[in-house]
């Protein structure tokens, strides 16, 4: 089935109880025991599953393709999850642009419980081959990056990965299934922040795993699910559900917009560049190209003077929110580098833009406003 079929019909079925066609929202915590001990219907505590659960989790699995779904309570959980199933003397190798909370988590979390970490520009596949160990055991990838939104090639990581016998695993927050399949690409597992694009509405928050196949380190990451608890509530796995069923129409929107606000960026003679894989100019423009549907709807700028102009470009905006986090109907500004404080590498004059789903036409005009004020 095509991704739009896909996202309608995966994890959806009538409710056999009531007929319904939207599926029910299951919050009870606990399930009724049969005489004979069972659970009719497989459920014992939400803790360990839940009906809600399971439907997002098959639906998760069927669209990026992959055997086993875990959902999350965020995407930092999932994250986690990935570390925890690693043990003390593992080598991880995370790119030096990666989401700066994944770095945080290995730096602040990882390395003092005993996980060796490098971290390295994986568009330098040479710099990657020299930093792999024997006894490196996990890849991290993030593509299109954050902040900087650069694109790397999933096929040729996954491949150096396991030349010495590690996994690769990338965060496909940005992309979407809908935009990049890093599983068909050679990946042997999938992060999301499903608080993002595939819920799409920011009014949820969870994560999720979806793992190429079901083998021991699908079943620790299982185990860690049940047993850690970090679970999305019943509620935030029917927003997300709900959210998914939208996401192919909703990420054309945001591609085309996009496209049309970074063209207009780059363009102007108050921003200095703009990061954004649907342009030429772009470093990662011809991988991504190559690996992805789509170029996606998050872009980075650069404005010149400094700080202070980046600023007060998001003051004067009207349709842009200042505010963390992406991927919804409305669109965001933020200055990341006031977010990730000394330990960021975005420049003190960038803004990461998520472009929302107004016309683009009355974006572009809010940002020229913008732009002649600074």
């Amino acid at each position: 089935m095509r991704i739009e079929t896909l996202a309608v019909h995966a994890g959806h079925g009538v409710d056999p109880a009531s007929g319904a066609v939207t599926p029910p929202i299951h919050l009870s915590s606990t399930f009724e025991r049969d005489p004979d001990g069972g659970y009719r219907a497989g459920h014992i505590y939400t803790r360990t599953s839940n009906p809600n659960r399971t439907a997002v989790e098959q639906a998760l699995a069927q669209l990026e393709g992959g055997a086993v779904a875990i959902a999350f309570s965020s995407g930092s959980a999932a994250t986690q999850a990935v570390f925890q199933a690693l043990a003390p003397g593992d080598h991880v190798l995370a790119p030096n642009d990666a989401y700066y909370g994944t770095l945080r988590q290995l730096r602040e979390i990882f390395a003092p419980w005993g996980l060796e970490v490098d971290v390295v520009d994986m568009a330098n596949l040479d710099a990657v081959e020299r930093a792999l160990r024997p006894n490196t055991r996990l890849v991290w990838v993030e593509t299109p990056s954050n902040p900087l939104v650069r694109v790397v090639d999933i096929a040729r990581l996954a491949e150096l990965a396991h030349s010495v016998g590690a996994r690769c695993a990338v965060d496909n927050t940005w992309a979407t299934p809908v935009l990049q399949l890093p599983l068909r690409e050679g990946a042997d597992l999938v992060m999301h922040s499903t608080t993002k694009y595939l819920g799409g509405h920011s009014d949820l928050l969870g994560g999720a795993l979806v793992a190429r196949v079901d083998d021991e380190l699908t079943q620790r990451l299982l185990n860690i699910q049940k047993v850690g608890g970090a679970v999305p509530s019943p509620f935030d796995c029917w927003l997300l559900l709900r959210g998914i069923r939208t996401l192919p129409w909703r990420m054309r929107a945001h591609c085309e917009n996009a496209s049309l606000v970074a063209t207009f960026l780059s363009t102007h003679p108050k921003v200095e560049i703009v990061h954004y894989p649907g342009l030429a100019s772009h470093s990662g423009h011809e991988i991504a190209r190559r690996q992805m549907n789509d170029f996606g709807g998050m872009l980075s700028v650069q404005v010149r003077g400094g700080r202070e102009a980046a600023l007060e470009l998001t003051r004067r905006l009207s349709l842009f929110t200042r505010a963390t986090s992406l991927g919804g109907t409305e669109s965001l500004i933020e200055h990341r580098a006031s977010v990730e404080g000394a330990v960021t590498l975005a420049p003190e004059n960038l803004l990461r833009v998520s472009v929302g789903l107004e016309h683009p036409d009355d974006l572009i005009e809010d940002l020229e406003r913008a732009l002649a004020g600074i």
